[in-house]
């Protein structure tokens, strides 16, 4: 049979066949699509910018002999025990429950190995995890399912979480299907039921409950633990502004790419902003208010490489965190489960249902035979190995900006490809001193 290419046929530019496929399913099922992995719709990111590099007017350093520092501290204004990290690369927060209790130890051994932290998630926090972090952040939801003051006080950070980045203002969900046991007695929930959070806290309502929360929070764990304040990136200039004046150590800002969290496929590719576009509020708000380097900013949400590192720290972010690479590391959508993706319905590189538990890879599940497939011991080693490529990868960049640290690395050091990039960012064009937008250009 001839294609419908070679017939002359169009496929239509707004009722193209992923359009189509996702009518037919409404009309069909009366449920909307949920799922993980976050935007698939092309948008401005990191791709969009390039380095400027070293020639005659910029010196660059030597890689074998001339130190490029990757050290960053989270808390050291307010804490009296400031979380040190080695390298500037966080694992973002995803839940048992979510994920699998071996996917858990397998970031905690991963990111421990690296001098980095791992991120608790809704729920609660697991042995596993704690056992195998040797610097982890506890995460406050909405939801409170499994807070446990004892665990806040186990954690070396608190992370108030008000949004992310895949469902801005949107509640989570876990389906029933991965409500076990050990999951329904850790969040006090029926087994097999589903499960939907709260989206917003259920003690505050504004900028003013939020001071008295963290307030709380510095007393509960004696002053010693850095707060974070993490929100989706919708509007990132009052939200940084919020968070600092309500006393956070740390601002985690998540972009709209941001993708470990299963959820309404409407929420992830129309609600909030790329990341790219986030971060200049973020760091705008942050020097009007004489703060930025002293409270630190956390960018996640699409980070892939260690050009994707380095780039947001020239755009002013002090870490990133990652979540959907970090579990495509420890060996989510693998080659060697191709068989299993397709007895599935789906296919190795492009399995997103995180929400129906059947992951073949052991990550994103909780039925206890699937799990099982995951070392965490070997999957930990991958994600060390990944974090290191990283790390190695920024350095190399910053280095090639004659920087000794990679927090040194500056909007200076960067042009944009594009001119919504150039808007964005604030970064002239490539080979222009033009900045869309400046002095009341359009």
């Amino acid at each position: 049979m001839r294609s419908p290419e070679d017939r002359g046929l169009r496929e239509s530019a707004i009722f193209d066949k992923a359009s189509i496929a996702a009518i037919q399913h409404a009309a069909e099922t009366g449920i909307y699509d949920i799922r993980g992995w976050g935007a698939k719709r092309a948008v401005p990111h990191f791709d969009d910018l390039l380095f400027l590099g070293s020639a005659i007017s910029r010196y660059p350093m030597e890689g074998y002999r001339e130190r490029c520092d990757t050290d960053v501290t989270m808390g050291a204004e307010n804490a009296s025990k400031p979380m040190e990290l080695d390298i500037p690369i966080t694992i973002a927060g995803m839940s048992f429950g979510a994920l699998s209790a071996q996917a858990k130890e397998a970031l905690g051994r991963g990111a421990s190995a690296m001098g980095t932290s791992t991120t608790t998630g809704d729920g609660g926090m697991t042995d596993e995890e704690r056992t195998h972090s040797d610097k982890l952040v506890y995460q406050l939801l909405p939801s409170r399912y499994g807070m446990n003051p004892d665990h806040l006080r186990q954690a070396d950070a608190i992370e108030v979480v008000v949004s992310q980045g895949a469902k801005p203002g949107g509640s989570g969900m876990l389906l029933g299907q991965k409500i076990s046991e050990r999951v329904a007695a850790m969040r006090t929930l029926p087994e097999g039921i589903d499960q939907r959070s709260a989206c917003r806290h259920p003690d505050w309502t504004g900028p003013d409950d939020l001071t008295l929360k963290i307030q709380e929070l510095r007393e509960i764990t004696d002053w010693e633990k850095p707060i974070h304040v993490k929100v989706a990136a919708t509007r990132p200039y009052y939200d940084t502004k919020l968070a600092v004046a309500a006393g956070a150590d740390v601002v985690v800002l998540d972009g709209m790419q941001g993708g470990t969290a299963a959820t309404q496929e409407v929420f992830i590719e129309h609600v909030g902003i790329p990341t790219l576009a986030a971060i200049g509020p973020a760091v705008r708000a942050l020097t009007e208010m004489g703060v930025h380097r002293k409270v630190k900013l956390i960018v996640s949400g699409g980070i892939r490489t260690g050009a994707d590192v380095a780039k947001a720290l020239a755009l002013g972010a002090d870490s990133v965190a990652i979540g959907t690479a970090a579990l495509i590391a420890l060996g989510d959508n693998d080659p060697r489960w191709a068989e299993e993706y397709e007895k599935i319905g789906s296919a190795a590189g492009y399995y997103d249902d995180f929400q129906a538990g059947q992951d073949p890879a052991g990550i994103t599940t909780q039925d206890p035979k699937l799990a099982a497939r995951l070392d965490p011991v070997a999957a930990g080693k991958r994600l060390a190995n990944y974090l290191q490529v990283l790390t190695l990868e920024a350095q190399t960049i910053a280095r090639a900006c004659g920087k000794s640290h990679v927090t040194h690395l500056e909007p200076e050091d960067l042009v944009a490809l594009t001119i919504e990039s150039a808007a964005m960012t604030g970064l002239p064009l490539a080979g222009t001193e033009w900045v869309p937008g400046r002095n009341g250009d359009l």
